[in-house]
C-alpha cells in the first residue's frame, strides 16, 4: 500500500485537455517543488531558477506510438492496446471494450484472453493471443500478429486515451522535446509524461544556466489504471555517454534529476553499489521502493499520480513518506491537475541553512 492511498483526487482535478488548450503553452502548467517537507509553487516555465549549473536532467527518449487499434473479437468490438514487442516477435496486448455515448473513444477493462481467441485488425490482419503476460492472465497477453505491427499502427492506430480525458488528441500531443523515433518503429504505448511541459527554448535555457541533459531510453508498456499494479518488464537502454555524464555530476556535486518515473527505472537499472552508472541495456523488472531505495538518482520531476498508483511508492524511496504526504496534501489543497495532462512535481533533496537556495 502507498503512503497515499487514504487520499481522494476529486474528479474535477483531473486535466481533461492539455495545457496549449488552456493556457498560453506546454510549459504554463503549475509546478509544486518539494525539498523535504518544504513546499513551493511555480510556473514551470520557472525551472531554470530551481535548478544550478551542474546539475543533470535525465530524459526520455522514446517516442509515443499511436498504440490504440480498433478490432472485433468473433462479434464484439475491442479495442487493441499494444504494449511491448518481444523478442521473439510477440506483442504483448490489452483487449478493452470501447464506451458509447459520452464517453465514445474510451475504453473499459474486460478479462484478457481466452488462449486462441483471434481478433479481426483493420485491412483484414489478424492477432491470436496466446499466453498470459503473468500468471494471473488477467490484462495483458502475448499475441502474435500477421503484419508489421508499427506500418499497423502507423496506418490505423491512435494514441491511448482514458475516461478523464474529454477528446481524442492528434499524435503530436503525446510526444515530448526530447521524443526521437527509431528505424524498428519501437516507442512507447503510453507518454513518457513528466517531459511533456518542456519546450526548445526552455531546454535552450536551462541549458545556457550549465544544466546538463542525460538522455536514455525506456519504452513504456501500457498501465493498468484501474488495477495499480507494478509495471511489466521493459527495454530499455542507458548509452556510455549517459553514464559517464552522471557520474562526473555526481562525482563534481552537481544533482541527477530524472524527468519523470520511467527515467528512474532506466538509470537505476544501470546503477551499481555506490552509486556508479554503467552503460546497460535490455529488459528491466526493476520496481523501485522505498526498500529498495534509489543508488544514482538525486531528485524526480514527475506528474500527479493517482492515490494508489504503484509509481507512489518510487517517490516515496526518493523523498521519503513525510514529504511525500506533505507535497500531496498541498497539491490537492491548491486545486492541482491530475494526470498527462496536468501539473507537475519537482522533488529535490532538503537543503540545510548552510545551502544556497537557488
Amino acid at each position: 500500500m502507498t503512503a497515499l492511498a487514504e487520499l481522494t483526487v476529486p474528479e474535477e482535478l483531473s486535466a481533461r485537455v492539455p495545457a496549449e488548450q488552456r493556457g498560453s503553452g506546454r510549459d504554463d502548467v503549475r509546478l509544486l517543488v518539494s525539498r523535504g517537507t518544504r513546499v513551493s509553487h511555480h510556473v514551470f516555465r520557472q525551472l531554470p531558477e530551481l535548478l544550478r549549473a551542474g546539475d543533470v536532467l535525465v530524459v526520455n527518449t522514446s517516442a509515443t506510438l499511436p498504440a490504440a487499434v480498433s478490432g472485433r473479437l468473433g462479434r464484439a468490438r475491442v479495442v487493441v492496446h499494444f504494449s511491448t514487442r518481444g523478442d521473439d516477435g510477440r506483442w504483448a496486448v490489452e483487449l478493452r471494450t470501447p464506451r458509447a455515448g459520452e464517453a465514445a473513444g474510451t475504453t473499459l477493462p474486460r478479462p484478457g484472453g481466452p488462449a486462441g481467441a483471434f481478433v479481426t485488425l483493420p485491412g483484414g490482419r489478424r492477432l491470436v493471443l496466446e499466453e498470459p503476460l503473468a500468471p494471473d492472465g488477467a490484462r495483458l497477453w502475448w499475441a502474435r500478429v500477421s503484419c508489421d505491427v508499427p506500418e499497423l499502427l502507423r496506418r490505423y492506430g491512435r494514441p491511448i486515451r482514458y475516461g478523464y480525458t474529454e477528446r481524442d488528441q492528434p499524435l503530436c500531443v503525446y510526444q515530448s522535446v526530447f521524443a526521437l523515433p527509431v528505424p524498428d518503429g519501437s516507442g512507447s504505448a503510453e507518454m513518457p509524461s513528466a517531459s511533456r511541459p518542456f519546450t526548445a527554448g526552455l531546454v535552450t535555457e536551462l541549458v545556457s544556466r550549465g544544466v546538463l541533459f542525460a538522455p536514455l531510453t525506456l519504452h513504456t508498456g501500457v498501465a493498468s489504471t484501474e488495477a495499480h499494479e507494478p509495471p511489466y518488464p521493459e527495454r530499455f537502454e542507458v548509452p556510455e555517454t549517459t553514464a559517464r555524464l552522471v557520474n562526473a555530476a555526481r562525482a563534481g556535486g552537481g544533482r541527477v534529476i530524472a524527468v519523470g518515473t520511467t527515467a528512474v527505472r532506466a538509470l537505476e537499472s544501470a546503477a551499481v553499489a555506490g552509486g556508479d552508472v554503467r552503460a546497460a541495456g535490455g529488459w528491466t523488472d526493476l520496481v523501485v521502493t522505498p526498500g529498495r531505495g534509489v543508488r544514482a538518482v538525486d531528485g524526480l520531476l514527475t506528474g500527479l499520480h493517482e492515490p494508489r498508483a504503484s509509481h507512489l511508492l518510487m517517490l516515496e524511496a526518493i523523498a521519503g513518506r513525510a514529504a511525500l504526504a506533505r507535497g500531496y496534501g498541498e497539491a490537492l489543497r491548491r486545486l492541482y491537475l491530475w494526470h498527462e495532462f496536468g501539473d507537475v512535481h519537482l522533488l529535490l533533496p532538503q537543503e540545510n541553512a548552510h545551502t544556497s537556495h537557488c
